[in-house]
């Protein structure tokens, strides 16, 4: 009975893959929300499905880490694969493999802490950001509250959606966050996102600069 629940999720996974993953993952590459590949898909899919596979390829990218940058833990989680073989006869079977993880180096964090007063703060932050990003080649990410806000405070999680424009919107509210601190890279998005929120001052995170290897606070 195990062997056949096992090859039916297989079967419904490889099925899957054929017909959306390579898809899914593709318009996610591209920068789509999980809204916008929902809407592109010629396979229909269900939006929660959509929602895991954009959330795994993220982490396995390392577009999103689950532990803090540079805590030597890796970025994301052991992720479940299948490989398909065929016997001499034809017949076709499917084996669970898992996809290789990288171990990540250990950085002593110099500290660092942005502050910018004024009408300005917003347009300091994204100077400060980009200059930072670039003297990083991009290897730069920001902490992420979300999942613990929307299960902690809807109240606070709906304000911080208020303050930022429709495309933001889509794109944080498409992910389906943990509750717990995430990672995100400070690519061109998460910058506007961070800028946008920061003016409004609901913005406390800390920044991670791999290369030059400085945490910063923002106050």
């Amino acid at each position: 009975m195990a062997e056949q629940e096992y090859f039916k999720s297989a079967l419904s996974d490889f099925t899957y893959e054929a017909a959306s993953g390579g898809a899914i993952r593709h318009l996610t590459d591209l920068g789509y929300t999980v809204k916008q590949i929902c809407e592109q898909l010629s396979f229909p899919t269900p939006y929660a499905r959509v929602q895991k596979t954009v959330w795994q390829h993220l982490l396995a990218t390392g577009v999103i880490l689950i532990q803090e940058p540079g805590s030597g833990k890796g970025g994301q989680e052991g992720k479940a694969e299948y490989a398909v073989e065929r016997d001499q006869y034809g017949r076709t079977s499917f084996r669970r493999v898992s996809a290789a993880q990288e171990k990540e180096e250990t950085i002593c964090w110099k500290e660092r802490t942005f502050e910018a007063d004024g009408t300005v703060s917003g347009r300091k932050l994204a100077v400060y950001l980009s200059e930072k990003c670039k003297e990083n080649d991009g290897e730069a990410y920001i902490s992420c509250r979300f999942g613990k806000l929307i299960r902690e405070d809807t109240v606070e999680w709906e304000r911080t959606m208020n303050r930022l424009n429709e495309r933001q919107r889509e794109y944080l509210a498409g992910l389906p966050w943990e509750e717990r601190i995430c990672y995100h890279r400070l690519d061109g998005r998460m910058q506007e996102i961070a800028v946008k929120l920061y003016a409004a001052g609901s913005l406390r995170e800390q920044c991670y600069f791999k290369k030059t290897e400085e945490r910063v606070l923002l106050r």
